[in-house]
């Protein structure tokens, strides 16, 4: 597609080439143009609560011992590793 777009071909002529309905080809095709780059850019949303490092160490904390509770896992990475974390939360990394 993008070939075809260097090549100054239509939206139309790509859709039909292609057999890609005319709204993606100029979506991408906008997207080139604004951006000079086909990659999609970061999404906005909540950031997570859990960085990388901390769900490692949860990740650690479960494998060494299986039988804990999520309330003794969130009191342990609270006091060791000085993360804010509730149980929900380890709950749901977890999960």
């Amino acid at each position: 597609m993008i070939g075809c777009h260097l090549f100054n071909r239509s939206i139309r002529e790509i859709s039909l080439l292609l057999n890609i309905p005319w709204l993606t080809v100029n979506g991408i095709k906008t997207t080139l143009k604004q951006l000079r780059t086909r990659e999609t850019r970061p999404r906005s949303g909540r950031p997570r609560k859990m960085t990388e490092q901390g769900q490692h160490m949860l990740k650690q904390k479960v494998r060494t011992s299986h039988q804990l509770s999520a309330e003794s896992i969130a009191k342990d990475l609270q006091t060791s590793c000085d993360l804010q974390i509730s149980t929900k939360t380890v709950c749901r990394e977890l999960h």
